[in-house]
């Protein structure tokens, strides 16, 4: 049970290198921003998202970081550099790395240490979830740049090659 932890993170590193790799294919700073009719949040918007929930609820609750979010600016946030982004998805690499290192199997199968959107989960199945989240916006800011920048190109976001290399 306790390589549910290793699994998970390998997960999110993959993912996270992805939404970098989506980020850094957008042709310039400002198509980060742009969206569609009927499209609210922008991919820079997404990246911002991801990025402060990971680190709030891995990092800050789960590795004490002291990271403090705030959930209005991710949405509320209209420019910012590719630079700006990769960097914070970095840091959120690094965050998830360091919160879920020394998880226990106990743990896993605890509640996470604070009710999230009002439940308790166990913390297996919350980490799953993250997954699933990040993964969930990764695949809207690929769309949202291939409309926006009028591109084709595939970043190889779901390649299974770097969850085998990990072993």
């Amino acid at each position: 049970m306790q390589d549910v932890a290793a699994d998970v993170t390998r997960l999110l590193v993959r993912e996270l290198a992805s939404c970098r790799r989506e980020v850094e294919l957008f042709p310039d700073d400002e198509s980060l921003w742009r969206t569609v009719p009927g499209v609210t949040n922008a991919a820079g918007n997404l990246v911002l998202h991801v990025c402060g929930n990971l680190r709030h609820f891995l990092g800050a609750v789960l590795g004490r970081d002291g990271y403090v979010r705030d959930r209005e600016a991710e949405f509320g946030r209209r420019s910012g550099t590719r630079t700006e982004l990769a960097a914070e998805l970095d840091r959120t690499t690094a965050a998830v790395c360091a919160a879920l290192s020394g998880i226990s199997a106990e743990a896993l199968e605890a509640a996470y240490p604070e009710p999230v959107l009002g439940v308790t989960p166990r913390l297996g199945i919350l980490l799953v979830h993250f997954s699933a989240h990040t993964a969930y916006h990764l695949g809207q800011m690929g769309y949202l740049r291939r409309i926006v920048a009028g591109d084709t190109i595939a970043s190889g976001a779901l390649s299974i090659a770097p969850l085998a290399e990990s072993r």
